[in-house]
């Protein structure tokens, strides 16, 4: 096996991963929407912003592929490929239970606006903390790309 096929096993995992934790997360937040508007079709636009939030993820995976491309060569070494590597598992797992876990914070902030009650903003303010260890995922992956680029 070349080093190349190594790097770009761990891209697949980072980009599908996470692209995978956002379609879920999405899910969540999309379904609990539905069920909130048979309740209360006021707060739509609310409820799309918060369903939204777990997309964000998929797009670290992405941000992630772009950073680290430039190691993808045909001269890339095994020190490289394995960073990519350990770079793509990284990011991909941490995106892939951050969108799950955000997903079911706004479906739950979700469906206490259908209810009638005044949680947007403790519900955003929520979803964002699992949030945090996607974005530090991708700036570990990037750090660790530089280090060896």
């Amino acid at each position: 096996m070349e080093p190349i096929v190594l790097a770009y096993i761990g891209i697949g995992i980072m980009v599908g991963l996470s692209g995978m934790g956002s379609a879920f997360g999405l899910s969540f937040g999309g379904s609990a929407a539905i069920g909130a508007m048979k309740k209360n079709e006021s707060s739509f636009g609310q409820y799309l912003l918060l369903g939204a939030l777990p997309s964000t993820q998929g797009i670290y995976g992405f941000v992630g592929y772009f950073m680290l491309a430039p190691l993808l060569t045909a001269e890339i070494s095994w020190l490289q490929a394995g960073a990519v590597l350990g770079a793509g598992l990284g990011l991909g797992v941490v995106a892939l239970f951050s969108a799950l876990r955000q997903g079911q914070v706004t479906a739950n902030g979700i469906a206490g606006l259908g209810a009638g009650h005044n949680v947007f903003s403790i519900s955003l303010i929520m979803a964002v903390f699992p949030e945090l260890y996607a974005i530090l995922a991708l700036l570990v992956a990037i750090l660790i790309g530089q280090s060896v680029a």
